[in-house]
């Protein structure tokens, strides 16, 4: 039967099918979860060098490693496991994928080989696919849309908590015990949670937070290919697809190999302090992710200008670049760090934007498989080319792994030698020009938006 909401919020709230205090609940399990993913996700970043000395391994299969081999699986396979998580039960999919990833995290300590290991982090990915297209669902039909951006931007602080324990706890637990029972020790919590979110997590009715709108639950999900189509009509979203995949080629593929840029030459610091160092950085990264989605949220309320979701990001990615520029090239580990925090703040401020007004772009049925699409986009690009190109432009730059003729030609164009200890530093510096084509696309973005979200509304 039909129901129909004028305010989806307050409806759902009075009807007793939600309080807002168990919304609260549901999202502060949302982003439990999510800091688990990135736990599991990023420890590699700050357990690579020891991982390159115990298994012979050369920078450029360290970032097959962090990116290509993760993201390939993770990204293809979200499209799917959306669709599944449009027509089923999502909170078993993401207690399932949860399951699957933290075994495999944990498998990663026993491998003793490149291969072995790039098996599991294949696998890694593979779980990690199921987490966030349900979840973004499920967010969406607990908050209405004024609070939407504000609520993603909530549970995307799951990134840098993770990150930041991630750093932490791989920091110290390489420096004291090892790398593999670093691995071991991280995957087994989340196995844990996973029945933490089977058991008490409420699967909701679809749409039962969208003002004006007539919920069917009986109704069935379209297939992707419709999603697609529709899809293929919101020219905002695909320029926004490609501002956060740039915007994430730049963040992945600098925060993949900052613990490694903090551990060699110039700053030359333990395990230990890098990972804390790395650690503190989460500060400005979660102040970031929420200020972005609650500024969004708040100026666009204000305003009336739905643009505001695509300005403030774009602002804030072109911002950040001077700050980087600084960080890479200071010798000084003070000065790099907080030019980092300045950085990072910025380069958090786009997830609640680029989320929350994706899931007004569609329909309630398919809101798993478009947040899905944005990911595989931003992670193919971001997750898959940023780690990797880094360590292919290191390698190259250092003449590790057969690419001296790179650095004899840099010699034979300066004119000058050219020191391969600082290899890292320049792949880095380089990658970060990528900022600027992000900022040109959140712009395209822009443009488009306040169309498409009326062809959304009919």
């Amino acid at each position: 039967m039909a129901v129909e909401s004028t305010n989806g919020s307050q409806n759902a709230e009075e009807s007793g099918e939600v309080t807002k205090s168990y919304r609260r609940y549901v999202l502060f399990v949302l982003v439990t979860v999510y800091t688990i993913n990135f736990v599991d996700r990023q420890i590699l970043a700050i357990l690579q060098d020891s991982i390159k000395a115990d298994l012979n391994l050369t920078d450029t299969q360290l970032g097959l490693l962090g990116g290509v081999a993760f993201a390939i699986f993770y990204s293809t396979l979200g499209i799917p496991l959306a669709a599944w998580a449009d027509r089923w039960i999502r909170k078993t999919i993401l207690a399932l994928s949860l399951a699957v990833w933290s075994g495999m995290t944990a498998l990663c300590g026993l491998a003793a080989s490149f291969g072995w290991l790039l098996a599991l982090r294949i696998g890694v990915g593979v779980g990690e696919a199921g987490a966030s297209p349900p979840s973004h669902s499920l967010i969406s039909d607990y908050f209405p849309p004024h609070k939407r951006a504000t609520a993603l931007s909530i549970y995307a602080l799951g990134i840098p908590i993770g990150s930041a324990l991630g750093f932490m706890i791989g920091g110290w637990g390489d420096q004291l015990l090892d790398w593999r029972t670093t691995f071991m020790l991280v995957g087994i919590p989340g196995i844990l949670v996973a029945f933490v979110v089977q058991f008490t997590l409420k699967e909701p009715r679809r749409g039962m937070s969208d003002p004006n709108h007539v919920h069917r639950e009986a109704d069935k999900a379209p297939p992707i290919k419709v999603v697609f189509a529709t899809l293929k009509t919101r020219t905002a979203f695909w320029w926004l697809a490609f501002a956060t995949a740039f915007h994430s080629l730049v963040g992945y593929g600098l925060g993949g190999w900052n613990g490694s840029f903090l551990r060699r030459f110039p700053h030359d610091l333990d395990t230990g302090v890098a990972g804390t160092w790395l650690a503190v950085l989460g500060i400005p990264a979660a102040l970031g992710t929420f200020f972005g989605g609650w500024a969004a949220d708040k100026i666009a309320e204000k305003t009336g200008e739905d643009r505001w979701y695509m300005w403030l990001p774009g602002l804030a990615t072109i911002a950040m670049l001077p700050f980087q520029m600084i960080a890479y090239r200071s010798d000084s580990t003070y000065l790099t760090l907080a030019m980092m925090a300045f950085a990072t703040f910025l380069a958090s401020m786009y997830l609640g934007p680029a989320f929350g007004i994706t899931q007004r772009l569609v329909s309630v049925r398919m809101r798993a498989v478009a947040a899905a699409i944005l990911l595989f986009v931003l992670n193919i690009i971001g997750m898959g080319i940023g780690p990797w190109l880094v360590g292919v432009l290191s390698s190259s730059l250092s003449g590790e792994g057969g690419f001296s003729f790179i650095t004899d030609m840099v010699i034979t164009t300066s004119g000058s030698a050219f020191d391969t200890s600082e290899s890292l530093r320049w792949s880095l510096f380089s990658v970060a020009m990528f900022n600027i084509v992000a900022t040109t696309c959140y712009i395209f973005a822009a443009k488009y938006v306040r169309r498409d979200l009326e062809a959304a509304r009919v």
